[in-house]
């Protein structure tokens, strides 16, 4: 099996030859992939060193999958080459997310989706995934009417670059004397924009966790509004979802419910303290749920945190989880 790993020199990148290793992905090829300024560089993976090579020479050795970390641009160029091979594209930026044509797969909740036909796959967006993760089987159930949430994102979110401005202010830096990835300062600030603004007043992350949210659970009928923020944190996406149902529903239910969905762990003990926080999804693959609690403001309503790792199971792992299931099915070997 040849993997091509396109972005393999970036922070999702990185992650995802992470997860490939640890999942025992059967890659008995790796083909890296970066821009051209990385061409030629060494990477290691599974007890070996291998080569950074151009998009032209993985295209050429034939992978049966490429995971895609590059960005929307690189994408929208890269991923129909590589599609026009007959090679399967698992693709992590937005370009594809919302094209009809393409499947947006999480695959716990929708994994069957996928067809041999399949050539391009999208990746979700990293704060829809953990969203979903937790409203999926609860939407089976009672049937999501609404939903508003805010978004506490992640620096690891934007980039090596957003990290970077973080440390660089943290070692006492003044504004200027590094480069920055965000308009404003990060450290002791809360910026809340993540995206561009687009003509209604919302960011671009802001709208596509309401499209995505509704092609992943397929409802259009699905009402969402979300405020997505950036803090000053290393590792992880916190959220605060408010939910109400069309039918009713008992706590013990919701935490049943969640508590059964693979890849989410209940973290519910107020009393002792016990809530998610980025600190317990750094490096692992669950989503963390707690704080879950009725509202009462309105019938049918719920409240629910929810923190994930946003370059595993917000990006890297989701991708990897999604050329398992194209392995399984038998449409890549």
């Amino acid at each position: 099996m040849k993997v091509a790993v396109v972005g393999a020199t970036g922070l999702v990148g990185t992650r995802m030859l992470q997860v490939l290793a640890e999942r025992h992905f059967p890659v008995d090829e790796l083909i890296p992939v970066a821009s051209e300024k990385s061409v030629g560089k060494k990477i290691n993976f599974a007890g070996r060193e291998w080569t950074v090579v151009s998009a032209d020479d993985a295209i050429k050795a034939k992978p049966a999958l490429a995971l895609f970390s590059a960005g929307g641009s690189t994408s929208a160029a890269l991923a129909p080459r590589f599609a026009e091979a007959g090679i399967r594209v698992v693709d992590n930026s937005s370009q594809w997310r919302m094209d009809p044509t393409k499947k947006l797969v999480v695959p716990e909740i929708n994994g069957d989706v996928l067809t041999a036909e399949d050539y391009i796959i999208a990746n979700p967006n990293c704060s829809t995934i953990q969203m979903v993760m937790a409203l999926a089987p609860l939407h089976g159930a009672f049937t999501i009417k609404r939903v508003v949430v805010s978004t506490y994102q992640s620096v690891t979110g934007a980039g090596y670059r957003a990290i970077n401005q973080m440390n660089a202010e943290r070692q006492g830096l003044s504004w200027g004397e590094y480069e920055a990835k965000f308009p404003h300062p990060i450290d002791q600030n809360i910026l809340p924009h993540i995206d561009v603004f687009e003509d209604n007043g919302y960011t671009k992350e802001e709208m596509k966790m309401l499209n995505e949210t509704r092609k992943i659970l397929r409802d259009d009928s699905i009402a969402l509004t979300s405020t997505t923020v950036r803090v000053p944190v290393q590792g992880g996406h916190s959220e605060a979802v408010n939910v109400e149902f069309a039918k009713p529903f008992t706590l013990e239910e919701v935490r049943s419910l969640l508590a059964s969905m693979p890849g989410v762990t209940v973290l519910d003990d107020p009393s002792n303290n016990v809530y998610p926080m980025p600190l317990d999804a750094w490096g692992k693959d669950d989503v963390y749920v707690g704080r879950i609690r009725r509202d009462f403001s309105i019938e049918n309503g719920l409240n629910f945190w929810c923190v994930s790792d946003n370059l595993r199971k917000g990006a890297a792992t989701n991708a990897v989880q999604i050329a398992e299931l194209l392995l399984e099915k038998g449409f890549i070997a």
